[in-house]
């Protein structure tokens, strides 16, 4: 199998598993941001900052208006809420 063919083994595998967790309707910004969320946050109760988020290599390129549309969207979709008791710009992820 060479490196090509491997990536896209691994690129049907990753979908499979999006799809499985009900993430494939998500846009890549937004499935990249709840990712770099996820990443950050080691306990489901962690409180993750927007600033940890923006500046996760998975999301650090994206223009801001694709970083806040993307953590609009998963506020409204449910997959984070904002932080009780937190400052602003604060969210933890909701368990599923």
């Amino acid at each position: 199998m060479n490196k090509y063919q491997a990536l896209s083994n691994l690129r049907s595998l990753l979908r499979s598993m999006e799809r499985d967790l009900g993430l494939d309707d998500l846009s890549q910004a937004e499935l990249d941001v709840f990712l770099a969320a996820q990443s950050i946050a080691t306990l489901p109760e962690d409180v993750i900052t927007s600033t940890e988020m923006r500046h996760h290599d998975l999301v650090a390129p994206f223009p801001p208006a694709t970083y806040h549309r993307a953590l609009r969207a998963l506020v409204d979709r449910g997959l984070l809420k904002k932080a009780k008791g937190a400052k602003a710009k604060s969210y933890v992820l909701v368990a599923r």
